[in-house]
């Protein structure tokens, strides 16, 4: 199966975010805080924020939303390449290590923040219109990579510490439920997720140097694995890219790539609502 991966880009710098643009572009974050974009092939460096970025999200004015850990806050970059702060969390609880930022079609904004490794005291952060609380502290464990589901009555979240993928509902005042254990991934690390049109989750994770796919109600399955870390380097984040969001992007933060396969599946579409 490794065979059948490709470079999509390389020369980037230690790649962990990465996420598709419905203008036609590859969005990615470097170590330094670089945010790239890649467009047949071709990379770009199109700003920075200055610190170390992990995940990156794109609304539906064109900005990056970008989780930058070296500086605890979530920062938006425009177009035009200014940077604003988004959110650095609440004055009761700072941002620690800002993950991923995931829209909903209202656009509000949730944020995962894993916490410290070890300690398990992560969060999840929701910003609505400007305004920052704690969503839920339900889901501690190093909470990671998150997605909408298709109803978009639900955040799944990878929770690297507990080794598993959560279902956390979304009530209908907006509020958090509880959270629901919807795949057991223990003996890896999971880290960023992606979920296809017809329910399949694809996993990757920071250690081993895999990716899991997990069909609806299905048991995971091992869809890339490299004993190696040749190929796959620290696979941490996966996204759908493409018109037809029919390729799995996979990002390197060990390298300096982002690599595609084809996964067989069609992505579910991102929701790309315009900023508050």
């Amino acid at each position: 199966m490794l065979d059948r991966v490709e470079v999509l880009a390389t020369g980037l710098d230690h790649p962990e975010g990465v996420t598709w643009s419905p203008d036609g572009r590859v969005i990615a974050g470097g170590e330094a805080g670089q945010v790239y974009a890649i467009r047949d092939g071709d990379l770009a460096e199109v700003g920075t924020t200055g610190g170390f970025l992990f995940g990156v999200t794109v609304d539906g004015s064109g900005g990056v939303l970008a989780c930058d850990f070296g500086r605890a806050r979530v920062s938006r970059l425009a177009a035009d390449g200014a940077v604003t702060d988004v959110t650095e969390g609440t004055p009761e609880r700072p941002m620690a290590v800002p993950n991923v930022a995931v829209l909903d079609d209202a656009g509000r904004c949730y944020v995962t923040d894993s916490g410290q490794w070890g300690s398990d005291d992560g969060c999840i952060f929701v910003v609505r219109e400007g305004a920052t609380t704690v969503w839920t502290h339900a889901v501690p464990a190093f909470p990671n990579g998150a997605c909408l589901t298709a109803e978009g009555d639900a955040l799944l979240v990878v929770e690297s510490r507990a080794r598993r993928v959560v279902r956390v509902p979304i009530r209908d005042d907006g509020t958090a439920g509880e959270p629901a254990t919807v795949a057991d991934v223990t003996g890896t690390q999971p880290d960023g997720i992606a979920l296809a049109a017809d329910g399949t989750m694809f996993v990757g994770c920071y250690r081993p140097d895999r990716v899991w796919r997990i069909p609806p109600g299905g048991a995971p399955e091992v869809f890339l694995d490299d004993p190696d870390g040749v190929v796959l380097n620290q696979p941490a984040n996966v996204a759908f890219i493409g018109e037809d969001l029919d390729r799995l992007a996979i990002s390197s933060l060990g390298g300096w790539s982002i690599s595609v396969i084809d996964p067989g599946v069609a992505g579910l579409p991102l929701r790309y609502p315009a900023p508050a």
